[in-house]
């Protein structure tokens, strides 16, 4: 896999920002926390979903930066970080044939989110693309992260982001897809 630039990573960042904008700003509150079934995520869901996760990288980064991050003995090998990263890059997708769980802490709010919910998100977005370009020194010096689900797993800094960015393109997919569905 090739790696993005970080700028290139934050355009497009906002660019699914954009799209979510122009899919689901028309939509009243109780369509955005609507829900096909108890096993499906509501739209709003899916987005809450996203600052989440997004959100659990700012500590760890953190971290890195105050080089208090504790790590495997293992993150030292750069084969064994670039081959987790390509891995979750992959299983993130936006085809979405394979169905996967998210970690307990990732989980969206199980009650009705509120209708403002895609106005945090841009806010999110914007502050997340900018906390991208300052990470730029770490990404430069090749900076090694554990995932904020599990501290097992470790990749670069530079696969983060890229994940991010793939993740955030299969929720906007699976939003889409329940805007198609709305009674």
């Amino acid at each position: 896999m090739q790696h993005q630039q970080l700028s290139s990573l934050a355009q497009q960042l906002m660019g699914i920002n954009g799209a979510f904008q122009d899919a689901f700003s028309g939509l009243s509150g109780e369509q955005l926390n609507w829900k096909p079934n108890d096993a499906t995520w509501s739209i709003a869901q899916n987005i809450d979903h996203l600052i989440t996760i997004n959100s659990s990288y700012f500590p760890l980064v953190a971290s890195l930066r105050a080089g208090t991050l504790r790590l495997p003995w293992w993150s030292r090998w750069k084969w064994a970080t670039q081959w987790m990263g390509n891995m979750i890059y992959k299983s993130v997708g936006p085809d979405r044939k394979r169905k996967s769980r998210t970690f307990p802490i990732w989980e969206p709010s199980k009650s009705a989110l509120t209708s403002d919910i895609l106005d945090r998100f841009k806010d999110h977005q914007e502050a997340f693309a900018r906390f991208m370009l300052e990470c730029q020194d770490l990404v430069e010096q090749g900076g090694v992260i554990h995932s904020p689900a599990n501290s097992k797993i470790v990749y670069s800094l530079s696969i983060a982001f890229e994940i991010i960015v793939q993740h955030e393109r299969r929720h906007l997919e699976q939003a889409r897809e329940l805007k198609a569905l709305l009674p």
